[in-house]
């Protein structure tokens, strides 16, 4: 259950997730600029869309070509949602590519800064910036002829059609990224679209992410449910445990386990860190066992899918003692992971990202698993 957040000041940014791995960048610039933000699959239905209490949406880059057979697309009705829609790189070519332009391999594709030069920019987002800029780019398709109703507000050398707008429609394109920090003023461009196109407040802060993700849980777990938390001492699951402990107090236990594979006195440090923080932690040495299912393993994603599976194999182990020893039901199985992980392990979110490598706790549960998950 992954925690969201109710937008009652109708103050959210909808990020389609079309497996740019700096997807989550789109969204940590928006919450910056005190507006919520969520990832959502590129692919979710146009009624969920309508359903929601929008103020834009910002659609990601992707390693995709828009024109290839089955490259991941996008329903045109988001067009007609009276809301504005902003395209970064793969995005910008699908508005394009949806709404009449032309989009075709570059003779040049560009990866690194490229000096952008600004035309047209009233009542845009590069508004106020210096006529050149540096960006980021990372493509090699692009645009080559605007969809009717758009204008050129930015070219580079080798890219003619950089960034674009539809001023009636309030549809922005950008074949750069202005989420990394390589990009000059790329915060500014953003902040531009939420709340000078957007129309955003900016009020939203993280102290509302907290309370409403501790009301879902209490909610999730409800009255005498019982949760098992997976800590590594990491800043995902910590956090989650925290979250998890303001909740739902004793109901939840946190479990370390040591495989074998720690830092020097990492355990030590997790151990007094959850107890700090007040957590109900219980350790379990499992060294051994998985030091013998690791034995003469070479490739790297073999041993990781082995880690993740033990981890399963033995939390469940350990929920059923914990049930027996204190005549108790365990309900839930929670962990925390953080967005990286998520897109380097192929997103989760339904984006088309290619995977960098596994990670033992995305992706990997069993069908059977018998616990709940909270993630």
């Amino acid at each position: 259950m992954p925690i969201k957040i109710n937008d009652k000041d109708k103050n959210t940014i909808l990020v389609l997730d079309y497996g740019s791995q700096v997807a989550k960048l789109l969204a940590d610039c928006s919450r910056s600029c005190g507006v919520y933000s969520e990832i959502v699959p590129f692919n979710i239905k146009i009624e969920e869309i309508r359903a929601r209490r929008l103020l834009g949406l910002i659609i990601s880059g992707g390693p995709d070509s828009v024109y290839a057979k089955n490259a991941p697309t996008l329903n045109k009705e988001i067009f007609n949602l009276g809301v504005p829609v902003l395209g970064i790189c793969y995005g910008h070519q699908l508005i394009a590519y949806l709404l009449g332009g032309k989009v075709s391999s570059g003779e040049k594709g560009e990866y690194g800064y490229r000096e952008l030069v600004t035309v047209k920019t009233k009542n845009t987002p590069l508004q106020g910036l210096n006529k050149k800029i540096d960006v980021w780019m990372s493509h090699r398709d692009q645009v080559i002829k605007l969809p009717p109703g758009f204008e050129i507000i930015a070219k580079s050398l080798s890219c003619p059609i950089a960034a674009m707008i539809d001023r009636k429609r309030k549809i922005v394109g950008l074949q750069f990224h202005p989420e990394v920090e390589h990009t000059k003023d790329g915060q500014k461009m953003i902040d531009y679209f939420l709340r000078r196109i957007c129309l955003a407040t900016g009020r939203w802060k993280m102290s509302s992410f907290k309370a409403e993700a501790i009301k879902q849980i209490r909610e999730r777990v409800g009255g005498d449910g019982r949760v098992l938390g997976a800590v590594s001492g990491g800043v995902d699951s910590t956090t989650l445990a925290v979250l998890i402990n303001k909740a739902i107090g004793k109901r939840f236990i946190a479990m370390f386990i040591n495989n074998g594979l720690l830092r020097q006195d990492e355990e030590a440090q997790v151990v007094k860190t959850l107890k700090q923080a007040g957590v109900n932690l219980k350790t379990v040495n499992a060294e051994n066992i998985f030091l013998r299912a690791l034995a003469g393993i070479i490739d790297p994603e073999q041993k990781r899918k082995i880690i993740g599976r033990l981890f399963i194999e033995i939390f469940e182990r350990e929920a059923k003692k914990l049930e027996k020893l204190h005549k108790i039901k365990i309900n839930f199985l929670a962990q925390g992971t953080l967005y990286p992980d998520v897109i380097e392990s192929v997103s989760a979110f339904g984006g088309p990202s290619a995977k960098i490598k596994t990670h033992h706790n995305v992706g990997g549960l069993p069908k059977d698993l018998k616990l709940k998950l909270i993630e």
